[in-house]
């Protein structure tokens, strides 16, 4: 039955996504030659689709280790601001949990003196999951990055006054790189530390997760493989810890 609800929850959430840049598309292209006007409206569309073999967050697996469909549709302002949702399947690998995960996120990002600064929040919840798990859970962001040429680096943190599963304030601090290389090729590296008041609550210690990957940008879709990792031992976490390989293709809109 857990399968049963797992594939139509991936139907469900691919069809939602295909109906959001379906609208994404004609909004940005028809909508407009049809009603000059509506290009007087501020900010613009964008949206994205795509999967990937396995669904990790901050090294952890959320779909047990299987395919996710996952994508977003999201509105940006020229002054910085920004608005969006972002979707994916989830298995957590028992019942009550819920089978869709949905960030809702907003904030205002601006560039000074070469430095992008980002400020802003993200409400993640999982629709059917049981109340009394607790799983939903918002956490504010600030983040800065700059663009070197040779390489790209950003530096994130995230605060949440009350982690999922009730699990009390949480921190997660994240370094991200990014190295071009010729023909739409680029190297990726990060490295985050996630901090939780009460680790009991979600079963694992604070945790360090890494990753190393490429991607390649080809015929409007991107390509990615990453290899990620955590700091877990099989006694702190049995399984969807440990490292592995993730592939992945998206398309955006």
């Amino acid at each position: 039955m857990r399968k049963i609800n797992s594939l139509i929850s991936k139907a469900a959430l691919a069809l939602l996504l295909m109906a959001s840049l379906v609208f994404t598309a004609d909004f940005n292209t028809a909508a407009y030659a049809e009603d000059p006007e509506l290009i007087n409206l501020p900010g613009s569309f964008s949206g994205s689709m795509g999967f990937v073999t396995d669904y990790r967050f901050r090294g952890v697996t959320q779909t047990d280790e299987e395919m996710a469909i996952q994508g977003s549709f999201d509105w940006a302002h020229e002054k910085g601001y920004y608005f969006g949702v972002w979707g994916s399947n989830v298995d957590f690998g028992s019942q009550g949990n819920g089978n869709t995960e949905f960030d809702i996120y907003a904030g205002v990002a601006r560039e000074y003196y070469g430095i992008t600064f980002d400020v802003g929040g993200i409400w993640y919840t999982y629709p059917g999951a049981t109340k009394n798990l607790a799983l939903d859970y918002v956490e504010l962001m600030f983040g800065m990055s700059h663009d070197f040429s040779l390489i790209s680096t950003g530096v994130s943190a995230y605060y949440s006054p009350q982690f999922t599963s009730a699990s009390g304030e949480a921190i997660y601090i994240s370094f991200d790189a990014e190295v071009p290389l010729a023909n739409r090729l680029a190297l990726t590296g990060h490295v985050g530390h996630q901090w939780v008041a009460k680790e009991d609550a979600i079963t694992r210690p604070d945790t360090v997760d890494w990753s190393i990957g490429a991607s390649y940008a080809t015929h409007g879709f991107d390509l990615s493989i990453t290899y990620i990792d955590t700091d877990l031992t099989t006694t702190e976490c049995a399984e969807g810890c440990d490292g592995e390989a993730v592939f992945g293709i998206s398309r955006s809109f």
